[in-house]
């Protein structure tokens, strides 16, 4: 009787508890059926939202936040997260919240521009964004904000960009001035003349490639070189770079030498390519002592991806050092000024390359030692996979190429420090 008697008991213990449990979770249940619902910090749009309002904040390129009275984050898009705008449902950063208390109080709109810290990054570079707040019906506010890194980039480039031009414009153009206030001081004397009048030739020349580099920038940054793209046999860019040198070789004594498989061909714009190569070796030329040797070689690697060919200028100069070889390829950059302005460089032809070889799918990089050489190695797409990437076709190239080329020709292991190519 009395083990019977406890059963009884521990049972109607159990439905006393299990009544309560019951009642409290109907309670709860009707409380949260009476606020807005909300799934991972988003409530069901009908219920919290102006009808239209998510879909109008889902097609935003802003970054768009909701808060509620409480502060609290009842939507946010993905781009406000990948920003770290809101984390754990709240806005993480203070001056907008600041912003969305102040226009939640007197319903006026407020913009302002921040920069702020980068977050995981581990660099110290900031995020500078424009933050725009207005009230969203009676309780709610949206904050809108805009990333402005890569604007202000931008900007910062090419006002650099403008700064460098007026600087390198300005010294042949008070070069020329001064000359020609010389001319006429010394009218009366011939020699003089004819010793000004040959140097105003020279920043004249100085002046028009500056311009004419300056031009060529512009298009190749502009222009989309696979819109004319064609297949450019490898052996007709190397041609025309050293028939384009050939003069300044000659006045420096320089040979010029070329070998490797010159029976490639390459997909894109052909006078982007050739002013690509030219500048290469244009200044090899230029940079190299007296009585020494410019090599080009070409051959095809295999690369994931699809086959390259590399064009490889080697020069035995007194090469670049480890510090400079970052920022060769930087507009107006110039490893000895001095040098460069005794040679007529301009500061722009190896940021030419640079962009032509971007804009081709391909990369060109530099191999240095002091004292010995360097090596410039263009690598483009070879023309049928280029092709193939661009119109889904292959590519079908009629004809032979003609190996005796107007210039001297030796096999790739015989040019100046071959094993520096990459």
């Amino acid at each position: 009787m009395d083990v019977n008697a406890a059963v009884a008991a521990a049972a109607a213990i159990a439905g006393l508890c299990t009544g309560v449990i019951a009642m409290l979770a109907f309670r709860w249940s009707e409380r949260e059926q009476k606020r807005p619902t909300r799934t991972s910090l988003r409530p069901d749009g009908n219920a919290v939202l102006p009808p239209g309002v998510d879909t109008v904040l889902s097609v935003l390129s802003s970054s768009a936040v909701v808060l509620d009275e409480s502060d609290s984050v009842v939507k946010a898009s993905s781009a406000a997260y990948a920003l770290g705008l809101v984390r754990g449902g709240r806005l993480a950063v203070e001056p907008m919240l600041h912003m969305a208390r102040d226009t939640r109080r007197d319903g006026e709109i407020r913009q302002v521009e921040l920069d702020l810290p980068r977050r995981g990054t581990g660099r110290g570079e900031a995020l500078a964004v424009s933050a725009r707040v207005a009230p969203l019906g009676s309780r709610l506010v949206l904050l809108l904000v805009e990333d402005l890194t890569e604007a202000r980039r931008i900007e910062a480039v090419r006002r650099d960009f403008v700064a460098n031009v007026s600087h390198e414009l300005k010294t042949p153009v008070g070069a020329l001035s001064l000359l020609s206030e010389a001319v006429m001081d010394a009218s009366d004397d011939p020699e003089a003349v004819q010793r000004f009048a040959g140097r105003m030739e020279i920043e004249a020349t100085r002046l028009t490639n500056l311009v004419q580099e300056i031009i060529d920038l512009s298009r190749v940054q502009n222009d989309d070189p696979l819109e004319d793209a064609e297949p450019v046999r490898v052996q007709q860019l190397v041609e025309e770079a050293i028939d384009r040198c050939r003069q300044q070789a000659g006045s420096k004594q320089i040979t010029m030498a070329s070998g490797g498989a010159f029976d490639l061909s390459v997909w894109g714009n052909r006078s982007q390519l050739a002013a690509a190569l030219g500048n290469l070796v244009e200044n090899a030329v230029n940079y190299s002592p007296a009585r020494t040797r410019v090599g080009i070689a070409a051959r095809k690697v295999a690369a994931q991806g699809g086959d390259l060919i590399e064009i490889a200028v080697t020069d035995q100069g007194l090469g670049i050092s480890e510090k400079d070889r970052e920022r060769v390829f930087e507009r107006f950059y110039r490893v000895d000024p001095a040098r460069s302005r005794a040679t007529g460089g301009t500061g722009l032809g190896l940021a030419i390359v640079k962009h032509v070889a971007a804009s081709h799918g391909g990369e060109v990089t530099v191999w240095s030692s002091e004292g010995q050489g360097s090596t410039f190695t263009l690598r483009l797409p070879e023309s049928g996979t280029a092709r193939r990437r661009t119109t889904g076709r292959s590519l079908v190239v009629d004809g032979a190429v003609d190996d005796d080329g107007p210039y001297e020709t030796d096999s790739f292991d015989s040019l100046p420090a071959p094993e520096a190519l990459p």
